[in-house]
């Protein structure tokens, strides 16, 4: 079994507090400069680095001892890793406000949190030689990078595709409109992720079936565009069966067949087609939200130099291809696609299928399409939005 997002961001406002707390003081800031200046030069290992990640990104052979890639690093390096897995981005953004941690893998919903902050630091990617084989349409994004200044490396990346169940679905779908506008159709049976950053999803549709409301970037929403986005995922309500943020879960309620369509990812299609299961997976002509994870240096790392090590290692092709198949996700180069036999069923490097996918981004109030005559909707005000659409 792939090990995937899991319990990954359901940030309900519970474990939100901390991130409102962050925004209310840097939501205007279009990402700030970051903590530290970039490095100019290596120096010599520390012998240690503490990482920070999702569950499944830093394995050392002790949950599965054939999934191990931290214990080549260390042989190689002499930086012994010490990690803590966390379970959502509002988490991991509190967890680095500790300054124990040297390195982050952090999702686009959290990144630009931490820039503003100054809990991570620009990056030097001449140091990082692996970056240089990283997809092209991965590198310099909103999520990662602040005025063409890096902030981290590409890990991997996915689409959040639509699931269906072809017994109920009989037709191959070609839109979002089966989980809004048609959700009554499927009422009680639809199913969508629980995490404000969902919201997105909502806006992609509005781009294509409202384009009078002039959405140009599904988190860059002034007022209007974000309540037209809230109305529609209130309405959407009352039709959904469950929300999910454990990938089990989802699984488990196709098979039982509680639920017949919704938001997924291409590993639980994956696991769902090795269980025979009447499932199948498209991304719907308006395109799809998505993730690529950074990883960052915090600003005060104590081990800077092994934290670049770090950097370089997990982006060099085979351990790339370990780590991203593991989690379930496309890698983030060509040339780990020669270390995995699934790249095509993630469609790695299809520069055209990756144009179609809104990769999480932190929404801030300085908007991050370009606008200036208007302030956006903040993350903060997102999470309080999602309490009261689920409310």
């Amino acid at each position: 079994m792939f090990m995937t997002r899991g319990t990954r961001i359901s940030a309900v406002a519970a474990t939100a507090i901390g991130s409102i707390a962050l925004l209310a003081g840097c939501g205007t800031s279009s990402g700030g400069s970051g903590g530290g200046e970039e490095a100019a030069e290596l120096g010599d290992y520390e012998g240690s680095v503490s990482i920070l990640a999702w569950p499944g990104y830093v394995e050392d052979g002790s949950n599965d001892p054939g999934v191990d890639w931290v214990s080549g690093f260390e042989e190689k390096t002499g930086c012994e890793v010490t990690s803590k897995s966390y379970g959502t981005s509002d988490e991991a953004v509190n967890l680095m406000k500790t300054g124990d941690y040297d390195v982050v893998a952090a999702s686009g919903d959290a990144t630009l949190r931490l820039i503003a902050a100054g809990n991570v630091a620009p990056v030097n990617t001449d140091l990082i030689p692996s970056y240089a084989g990283i997809f092209d349409f991965l590198k310099e994004k909103d999520w990662n990078s602040v005025d063409g200044q890096s902030y981290g490396v590409p890990h991997g990346y996915g689409a959040n595709l639509l699931l269906y169940n072809t017994e109920v679905v009989t037709e191959t779908p070609t839109s979002w409109d089966l989980v809004f506008d048609k959700a009554s159709e499927y009422s009680g049976k639809v199913t969508a992720y629980d995490s404000p950053i969902y919201i997105a999803d909502a806006a992609v549709y509005l781009m294509a079936h409202q384009p009078d409301l002039g959405i140009e970037n599904p988190y860059a929403l002034d007022e209007e565009q974000f309540q037209a986005a809230v109305d529609l995922l209130k309405e959407q309500r009352a039709h959904i069966g469950e929300y999910w943020s454990d990938y089990l879960k989802e699984i488990q309620s196709f098979e039982t067949g509680d639920s017949a369509v919704g938001t997924t990812w291409q590993v639980i299609q994956n696991v769902l087609e090795s269980e025979d299961a009447t499932t199948d997976v498209v991304l719907p002509e308006e395109g799809a939200t998505g993730w690529s994870d950074t990883w960052m240096i915090a600003s005060q790392a104590k081990s800077p130099n092994c934290a670049y090590a770090w950097l370089d290692w997990i982006a060099s092709p085979e351990v790339n291809a370990q780590a991203t198949a593991y989690f379930g996700e496309a890698p983030s180069s060509q040339e780990a696609c020669d270390y995995r036999d699934d790249c095509e069923a993630y469609h790695a490097g299809d520069a055209e299928y990756a144009s179609q996918i809104w990769y999480w981004t932190t929404p801030i109030a300085d908007c991050v399409d370009g606008r200036t005559d208007v302030e956006c909707v903040d993350y903060a005000q997102w999470t309080a939005a999602w309490s009261e659409i689920k409310g």
